[in-house]
Formats: C-alpha cells, structure tokens, sequence
C-alpha cells in the first residue's frame, strides 16, 4: 500500500431492527470487531438518539470505525478506517454483516493520504518533526 490509510465505506442493507436499535449490542459488536480486524482500541463513543438510531465511533490506534445507524430503514453505515498493513479489515467486515444481520451490502475502498514519496519512506507510526 503505497498510503497513509485505508478507508473503507460500507453500507450494509436490510439488517435486523432490533439489534441495530439494541446500545449495547452495537458496543459489544463494533469492539469485536476491531479485535476480529487486529486493531488496538483507544476509546469507543456511543450515542442512543430518540425515538431511534444509534451513532458510534472507536478510535483505534490505527484510526478508527465508526457506524451509524437507521432502524427504521434496517440500514447502517460504517467507516473502517485504518493505517499500516497489519489489520484485516475483511474479517471485521464479514463479522459486522454477520451480527447485524443484513441482507446485503456494499463497500467503496478509498485509499487516504497517496504520497508521492517512495514507499519505505511512508511512515505509519509518528516519528518526531524536523
């Protein structure tokens, strides 16, 4: 990988409307999720609107996930965004369609901070500034 990072935008379609509605399952599941993918977490935000839908990020030390969800429609869409080389984000994403259920989705791949500079050169860890 020739950047920074890798982002994938997913949208996953027809879920279950209980579970995607459910605080706590979404918490459980998207913390599983960066431990199926081998990210390390930093810290998770989740946020309960009324009368439904949840919003919800983790920051991770490679970047983050995050979800956002529409019971009403059975429709989430997550962000895996990650840096380096290390993380499987297709196990992550194959264990998020699983727990919520969905019946169909699709992902857009974005690669993040393309750098014309040679690939050895391409840190993703901080070093410290001239």
């Amino acid at each position: 990988m020739k950047a920074l990072g890798n982002h994938l935008l997913i949208e996953l379609y027809n879920c279950d409307s209980g579970i995607i509605n459910d605080l706590r399952r979404i918490q459980s599941v998207m913390l599983e999720a960066v431990r199926v993918a081998g990210a390390t977490v930093i810290q998770p935000v989740f946020h309960q609107f009324n009368p439904h839908g949840i919003s919800g990020v983790v920051v991770i030390a490679e970047s983050h996930f995050s979800i956002h969800t529409w019971p009403e429609y059975g429709y989430c869409a997550l962000d895996i965004f990650t840096c380096g080389d290390e993380m499987d984000s297709a196990r992550a994403v194959e264990y998020l369609k699983e727990e919520f259920c969905a019946g169909s989705l699709s992902i857009m791949e974005v690669k993040r901070g393309t750098l014309d500079i040679p690939k050895e050169k391409l840190l993703h860890k901080p070093v410290e500034l001239c």
